[in-house]
């Protein structure tokens, strides 16, 4: 098990850093906006390029940003009785999500992703807008982006069998959103 949870260790420094790097793309992606606007209505310029990479940082933010998200426990539940069962059973239900939905549908998509970044990589695929940019980069990030979630999934799952073994305590405390 300790080998495991070094794992688990590596991949949850590599999503907090993708995490920290995407808190400063949406403060990029903020700046690139106002500077765009800025430009258009002092100089009447404007380029579809500023537009789409305020797209790509936003992808960024997004899908490199689940990982993290994940990581912190902070991601969107369907809390039917998780809310109401002891840490416990808590640990089964997180364990028998990550292994039946999470990890699934992220080797999917992850899978899905390859051949669509590849083509548009291969191609030199550009955006059919007057001055929009190359294409495969912001390909690359959602391939990227599902493979971190993956990995944060497994990362996940170690932690949870750990802790149901003795191994590792952690915290399983969820707050359901105010609605």
């Amino acid at each position: 098990m300790p080998v495991f949870l070094a794992v688990s260790r590596l991949i949850d420094a590599i999503s907090q850093f993708m995490g920290k790097l995407s808190e400063y793309m949406v403060l990029f992606c903020c700046l690139i906006s106002a500077a765009n606007a800025l430009i258009r209505y002092t100089f009447n310029y404007s380029s579809n390029g500023w537009l789409e990479i305020q797209w790509y940082l936003f992808a960024f933010v997004v899908v490199l940003g689940a990982a993290h998200t994940l990581r912190m426990n902070e991601h969107v539940r369907v809390d039917l009785i998780y809310g109401s069962v002891s840490e416990r059973a808590k640990l089964w239900i997180d364990v028998v999500g990550l292994i039946v939905f999470l990890l699934p549908a992220c080797l999917f998509l992850t899978w899905l992703c390859w051949p669509f970044f590849w083509l548009a990589f291969k191609q030199h695929e550009i955006s059919a807008n007057a001055g929009g940019l190359i294409r495969w980069p912001v390909k690359l990030i959602m391939l990227a982006g599902f493979g971190l979630l993956t990995l944060q999934g497994i990362s996940e799952l170690i932690k949870r069998i750990a802790a149901l073994t003795g191994h590792l305590s952690i915290d399983t405390k969820y707050e359901k959103p105010l609605q």
